[in-house]
């Protein structure tokens, strides 16, 4: 029964690294490639809130690395020291993209409201999910399994959702990097290949998910 599980499990292994290691190498790279303009991460995303007329939403510096975030509870960006201080290619891409996320929430965009109204749903199913059908398979009880399925599919849904925002705040992020003179055309194809190094961590997490709620379907059907 769980032997059918290792091809899912060395599928989420490889593309778990094989992600991470082209994001932190893309980050890397482009860490490394002054801004032209001389601004820091924080200026630029500054810039493009300013630019949308949110000069309320304000910018931290928080400690990590790629612990950038933007919290809509609070209306603040946080980004990580090497992006906020960064005058480099990588630290606009990123510190845009998450100004991209505050631009989203100020205008109603409608899958970032659905992922904030599916946080709650995605958090319970993420922790009781995997107990329920365990418990369900352990004590042979189906409808334990289907209901630990439906809380698993619950995080898929939230995961599934969260692509359309991500890319969606990439691309309001380069097209404020190109169209705000921020970057010559050679550093904004620089943020590109960044932020889409970060989009297949979670093009990757979300076939994933995928897989695992098929898989866990077919348990429950048995």
């Amino acid at each position: 029964m769980f032997g059918s599980y290792l091809p899912i499990l060395i599928i989420a292994v490889v593309l778990g690294l094989v992600t991470q290691w082209y994001i932190n190498s893309s980050y890397r790279r482009y860490s490394q490639v002054p801004l032209a303009t001389g601004q820091t991460g924080a200026q630029v995303a500054r810039h493009m809130l300013d630019s949308e007329g949110l000069t309320h939403v304000g910018i931290e510096m928080i400690p990590g690395h790629l612990t950038d975030h933007y919290d809509p509870r609070e209306d603040v960006l946080r980004l990580s020291e090497d992006v906020y201080k960064g005058s480099t290619v990588a630290a606009a891409g990123v510190a845009s993209h998450e100004a991209g996320h505050a631009v989203q929430h100020a205008h109603g965009f409608v899958f970032a409201r659905m992922r904030q109204v599916l946080v709650p749903t995605a958090n319970i199913g993420s922790s009781l999910a995997f107990p329920l059908i365990l418990g369900g398979l352990f004590a042979n009880i189906t409808g334990l399994i289907m209901l630990g399925v439906i809380m698993f599919a619950g995080a898929v849904l939230f995961q599934v959702v969260t692509l359309p925002v991500e890319f969606d705040a990439s691309r309001r992020a380069l097209g404020a990097l190109d169209t705000g003179n921020v970057l010559p055309p050679e550093q904004v194809r620089g943020a590109r290949r960044v932020l889409s190094a970060a989009a297949l961590t979670y093009i990757a997490a979300t076939l994933v998910a995928v897989l695992q709620l098929l898989y866990f379907l077919g348990l429950a059907r048995r």
